[in-house]
């Protein structure tokens, strides 16, 4: 868990103050690091598939299909601020997107019932995930993965490896496929979300409570922080926003199956260990969270349209993850040592 520990290396106005031009730029260079670099890629796509890529329909695109994995990567990074892991954002949203559709096709539930039923349910999956996490002492890591794998497990059971099929009301499916001033109205779920933990993280006591216990649980306990009762809520909001993507990723489906979701794990968690190398580097944060998935996106979308084959997206997403953990673990050490 160390290249997740809550200790941020942003340079503060006093300490760029003594120093060069040069030395602040290489201080401040790894905090706008990323952004500068997606906007680079931004416009090298666009010079070099100028017929395809710097077009509207290749933004909405970009934004429907990402903004599933932006909230996972978002659900993934609360309880990272309390320097814990959750999986069950991965493995969960194949069994959520699965129940929200079984829901109103073979029981016959109002839609608008199932969503709440799946958010009720992930909430509830947190609650299991932090109780296992700071009452049984198990690992979060361990717990989550399985606590994951049975919800993967419980999804291949209830379908039987068969798709789930019916008609579902325009009200669920319009979760998804409504447009706001000509966007996919996912991308306004990420930008709400993402509003409302950047509020909650960096102006609330909850948050720098949660990056305490991030950095230094037993320091925190010692302060008199209840890091049991914060890291527990932590896994419960995880829990109820990885629901949250279930239902979206439903909606836009409209059919449930169990091989659909596990594809969404890899991409969420190196968006939110990316989140932790820029804006504020060697803490996961919010906009670094959405940066990280978007570069992502950006990567992606331009080798595939420059015909990229099939396995290019996890070999990317894969050897992002690891540069992601290392340039994380580095900056760690650089804190510890005092040279930052």
């Amino acid at each position: 868990m160390e290249s997740i520990r809550s200790t941020a290396l942003e340079p503060t106005p006093r300490e760029l103050a003594p120093l060069s031009a040069m030395q602040r730029l290489t201080r401040v260079l790894p905090v706008y690091g990323l952004p500068l670099l997606t906007i680079a890629l931004i416009a090298l796509f666009c010079s070099l598939l100028p017929n395809t890529f710097p077009t509207l329909l290749n933004f909405r695109s970009i934004l429907g299909d990402k903004s599933i994995i932006c909230v996972l990567a978002l659900a993934a990074m609360v309880p990272m601020m309390a320097g814990r892991i959750d999986l069950t954002v991965g493995y969960g949203i194949v069994m959520w997107h699965v129940l929200a559709i079984s829901l109103q096709t073979q029981f016959g539930c109002n839609w608008l019932v199932a969503v709440l039923v799946v958010l009720a349910l992930g909430a509830l999956m947190g609650l299991i995930n932090g109780v296992l996490v700071e009452i049984a002492q198990i690992d979060s890591f361990i717990a989550t993965l399985g606590t994951g794998t049975v919800l993967y497990a419980l999804a291949l059971w209830h379908t039987g490896g068969r798709q789930v099929i019916g008609s579902l009301p325009s009200g669920f499916t319009d979760i998804y496929s409504t447009n706001v001033l000509g966007l996919p109205i996912a991308a306004f779920y990420v930008l709400a979300i993402s509003l409302v933990l950047w509020v909650v993280a960096d102006y609330l006591p909850i948050g720098r409570m949660l990056y305490a216990i991030g950095a230094n649980q037993r320091a925190a306990s010692l302060n008199g922080i209840h890091t049991r009762r914060f890291v527990i809520g932590a896994f419960v909001t995880s829990g109820l926003l990885g629901a949250f993507a279930g239902v979206v990723l439903a909606a836009k489906l409209r059919i449930g199956q169990a091989s659909v979701g596990l594809e969404f794990l890899l991409p969420a968690l190196v968006g939110a260990f990316l989140g932790s190398t820029t804006i504020k580097p060697g803490r996961v944060n919010v906009w670094g969270t959405v940066i990280g998935v978007g570069i992502l996106a950006v990567g992606i979308a331009g080798i595939q349209q420059f015909g990229g084959a099939f396995y290019i997206e996890p070999l990317f997403n894969g050897t992002t993850l690891l540069v992601a953990i290392g340039i994380a673990g580095y900056s760690q050490r650089r804190r510890s040592t005092g040279r930052a």
